[in-house]
């Protein structure tokens, strides 16, 4: 029975849930996700979860911050002046903005606090720091 190898370009369908049971993303509904195994194209953790498996196997995996989205960064906490916010635009904490970084990047960031001077941004990713589970079915290799 052939079974994945690194280059393998396969097509799997998953459901992302945290440790507290929370699902975060699912193919569920849609079609399968492809990638190429050990190209980079999906978080450490889910891509070194793939070399043996087969088709149609079916597997639980827990992934550590290191090996998905990293650690929470308080570097990645920024007080943006408000004089920069157009003053229509009503800011409330909780609100999901997107910045451009100096690549002309989309960034998302979520509101912290909206202080007298300063709008309090936390531009970590959503699952940082999070402890990621992947139920996963191969279904299909491309070879």
């Amino acid at each position: 029975m052939q079974q994945v190898k690194s280059g393998d370009v396969v097509k799997v369908h998953y459901t992302g849930k945290l440790t507290s049971g929370e699902e975060f993303d699912s193919s569920a509904g849609r079609e399968p996700l492809e990638f190429t195994v050990g190209a980079g194209m999906m978080i450490k953790g889910f891509d070194a979860a793939m070399p043996g498996m087969t088709l149609g196997e079916k597997k639980t995996i827990s992934i550590a911050p290191e090996d998905a989205y990293g650690p929470r960064s308080e570097e990645a906490i920024i007080s943006f002046p408000k004089e920069h916010v157009p003053a229509e635009m009503k800011v409330e904490a909780g609100m999901t903005l997107t910045l451009t970084n100096q690549m002309g990047q989309p960034v998302p960031v979520v509101v912290v606090e909206v202080k007298e001077d300063v709008i309090v941004l936390d531009a970590n990713h959503f699952l940082a720091g999070q402890t990621l589970i992947f139920d996963i079915e191969l279904v299909e290799i491309a070879g």
